[in-house]
């Protein structure tokens, strides 16, 4: 089994299931003051988590538009945002790698409603009634909010039971192969 924790985060998979008549997806994921390795480093280590959470989001449909890589003299990346889509949902990932911020978020433009989801822990939706903000959950513990506990109890669930799991060794290479794709094209430039 392979499993990004993001797609066991409760908030990220409620998320996913609002998404049916959505028609657009932006997540951005960015870092305090974090430039120091590779751009090959940082792309498979850290950008590669927000690549494939939004794919998945998007049910692994959408496919790499366009987008620009932000690369320091030194080779490391400062900036990336990249656009994908599908025939009917337009997605956005976005990564600074010195934003003053560690925030990461979850944006969705739907049929009906706006959803938000920051740091996987705080849900605010807007359907037409007001803007409605979730509490935090209490008594969840952070690894359960970030999806570690969900990943970890699939896993052994499907050990247990010798079932399939819902994440395939394939569903994880897609956002690898694209990842490797921005790294191949920006090294050719």
């Amino acid at each position: 089994m392979v499993g990004f924790n993001r797609r066991f985060a409760p908030l990220y998979r409620e998320l996913k299931g609002r998404l049916g008549e959505a028609a657009s997806l932006r997540m951005d994921k960015h870092r305090s003051d974090s430039v120091g390795n590779d751009l090959r480093f940082t792309l498979l280590d850290d950008y590669l988590h927000v690549v494939d959470t939004a794919l998945w989001l998007a049910d692994g449909q959408a496919r790499l538009r366009g987008g620009t890589l932000q690369i320091t003299p030194q080779g490391e990346m400062l900036y990336a945002e990249h656009q994908f889509s599908s025939p009917r949902l337009q997605v956005t990932t976005s990564m600074h790698r010195r934003a003053g911020s560690q925030r990461e978020w979850v944006q969705a433009v739907t049929d009906g409603g706006l959803y938000a989801v920051s740091e996987m822990r705080e849900w605010q939706e807007e359907c037409g009634l007001g803007v409605v903000q979730r509490p935090v959950a209490g008594w969840q513990t952070t690894l359960e909010q970030r999806g570690f506990v969900g990943c970890a109890r699939h896993f052994i669930e499907c050990v247990q039971n010798q079932t399939v799991p819902e994440t395939a060794g394939e569903q994880a290479l897609l956002a690898q192969r694209v990842v490797d794709k921005l790294w191949r094209d920006a090294i050719s430039e």
